[in-house]
């Protein structure tokens, strides 16, 4: 939580040139990902060395050369785990395949006495809350299923 909020604290000067300066109405950070949306490309494509440049002389941070995209947004945006789209927001597929692993990992350690039953059950239902952000229904009662069966076998 300390890097979120450090992040947070070191990230607000970007904040205020995007939205003070830039005047970018449609822009969401969480500690270093942030999203600009809007329905001009070539605006959204001049911005990227205006904020290079603010980045690398205020800051001394860099953008990723391959995590800056401009794209349609009805092809989704790709940000923090999971996929937006203009009706709905899925969970990357990534992610889909990491959460099981990780869920079955944590019933293993806690099964090896590495990690307690509140633990246990602390990652599970964080893990549940990530999966109700997006349109994961089902893959969230998969999980669900799988945990009691791990926990018993």
């Amino acid at each position: 939580m300390t890097s979120q909020i450090f992040s947070n604290i070191y990230m607000n000067e970007f904040d205020q040139f995007i939205k003070h300066k830039l005047k970018i109405k449609h822009y969401a950070r969480y500690t270093d990902d942030f999203i600009i949306i809007s329905a001009d490309k070539e605006y959204l494509k001049n911005l990227i060395p205006l904020i290079q440049n603010f980045l690398r002389t205020e800051l001394h941070l860099e953008l990723h050369p391959k995590k800056v995209h401009v794209t349609r947004h009805n092809r989704g945006i790709d940000f923090l785990g999971y996929v937006i789209l203009p009706e709905h927001i899925e969970l990357r597929t990534k992610t889909k395949r990491k959460i099981p692993k990780k869920i079955k990992k944590a019933v293993s350690l806690y099964k090896n006495g590495k990690i307690n039953e509140l633990a246990l059950h602390s990652s599970l239902q964080s893990y549940l809350g990530v999966l109700s952000h997006s349109n994961a229904y089902k893959l969230s009662q998969e999980i669900q299923n799988k945990f009691w069966f791990w926990l018993k076998e």
